[in-house]
């Protein structure tokens, strides 16, 4: 059997996909990977010797330029699905669709005769008559509306509107009728939510029927850099404070701001790199920078984790005991956060902009000793074979 696995993100979707191939490898089947051409996905990918194709810009060149123009963003991806995916898919048994507005996705495979799945880390896009939806470009929402079917109904809208042109146009070439809504064509099918259910309870959602697998974890065994342990075991555990593949453009100052606040608490800091480019703010030796880093590995070594909020930090965060503080910035992270809070494991920072005032404030309730026994107690509780179900649900 031959799967293609194929989405267009950051490093929190790349990930799981990953994490997926690996299991699908151990099933016996054979996958392959269709993700942005950015030189750590890639890395990435060959560690584990699958098989990487590229496709659509450097998804890190788009969202550090601040410059993205998103009907040309969506028209452009669009037409990936229809290029170096559907090549990717000739002669596969199923296509996986995952990351942003996988739009082609499902006309590539109905053109190819493969079996569609949607892959989702979370469910904000999935229209639920509990939650209003987040605002997409295009029309705003009405701020007296109420009703979420209707906001819904808006949001449709405005995915046809981003996806649809080019969408009908790669189908009226391959001879195929146009769609109507957009968003609720992808969607339709099968649907497997990679997200721990225990961190992310699944709630009900408007005609769709999906799965929970639990979260996609690729296990991380590579050893921590020796001036990393060092450092660790220089002190007590630090802070560490990343925001992944979020650039921060609202927070220039984040990485001072991160720093004062961790140091005020009497704590270490363990700054990394990441998207938004944390460096070094003094010569003192209570603070080192890290760049690639196993968090699994890590996360098990620190006091609290200060990082964005995406799925794959929160879960590997709350699997190895480590007290949070998100910051959320877009999409499924302020959920996240809430999370996070309501399970008692760390505090949902208010806003994407933390100051050292409001940074102060979350770390202290993550770094009570309370939170650290809650956040050990719930650690046993987030499962680790998401990947494994999922790999048996393609190949079975």
């Amino acid at each position: 059997m031959r799967v293609v696995l194929a989405g267009y993100g950051s490093r929190g979707d790349v990930e799981p996909l990953i994490g997926l191939a690996v299991a699908l490898q151990a099933a016996g089947a054979e996958a392959v990977v269709c993700v942005p051409p950015d030189e750590e996905f890639e890395n990435r990918l060959g560690d584990f010797g699958v098989p990487f194709v590229p496709f659509g810009q450097s998804v890190r060149e788009l969202v550090t330029s601040g410059r993205a123009d998103p009907p040309a963003v969506a028209a452009a991806l669009v037409g990936e699905w229809f290029g170096p995916v559907a090549r990717a898919a000739e002669g596969a048994d199923v296509l996986v669709a995952t990351g942003l507005m996988p739009a082609g996705a499902r006309s590539v495979a109905e053109h190819l005769g493969l079996r569609y799945v949607l892959a989702m880390c979370h469910t904000i896009s999935l229209p639920s008559a509990h939650r209003r939806p987040s605002q997409r470009p295009g029309k705003p929402y009405p701020p007296d509306e109420t009703d979420n079917r209707v906001l819904w109904a808006i949001d449709a809208e405005n995915v046809n509107a981003m996806y649809g042109p080019a969408l009908n146009t790669h189908r009226a070439a391959l001879g195929m009728p146009p769609v109507d809504n957009v968003r609720d064509h992808v969607y339709t099918g099968e649907l497997l939510l990679a997200a721990d259910p225990l961190l992310w309870p699944s709630e009900e959602l408007l005609n769709l029927d999906v799965t929970q697998t639990g979260a996609w974890i690729l296990p991380d065994t590579r050893p921590l850099a020796p001036d990393l342990v060092a450092f660790l075991e220089a002190g007590e555990p630090p802070v560490y404070v990343g925001f992944g593949s979020m650039p921060m453009h609202t927070s220039k100052d984040v990485g001072q701001v991160a720093v004062d606040a961790v140091r005020v608490q009497g704590r270490r800091v363990l700054l990394a790199r990441g998207w938004a480019d944390l460096a070094q703010i003094d010569s003192g030796d209570d603070c080192f920078v890290v760049g690639e880093v196993n968090q699994q590995e890590l996360f098990r070594r620190v006091a609290a984790v200060v990082h964005h909020g995406g799925g794959g930090t929160t879960t590997t965060a709350a699997r190895t005991g480590a007290p949070q503080v998100i910051v959320p910035q877009i999409v499924d992270q302020p959920f996240w956060a809430r999370r996070v809070a309501e399970l008692g494991i760390g505090a949902a920072h208010d806003g994407p902009t933390p100051t050292f005032e409001s940074l102060s404030g979350a770390l202290k309730t993550a770094l009570a000793p309370e939170t650290a026994v809650r956040a050990a107690e719930v650690a046993s509780n987030v499962r680790a074979d998401g990947a494994e179900v999922a790999a048996k649900l393609l190949v079975g």
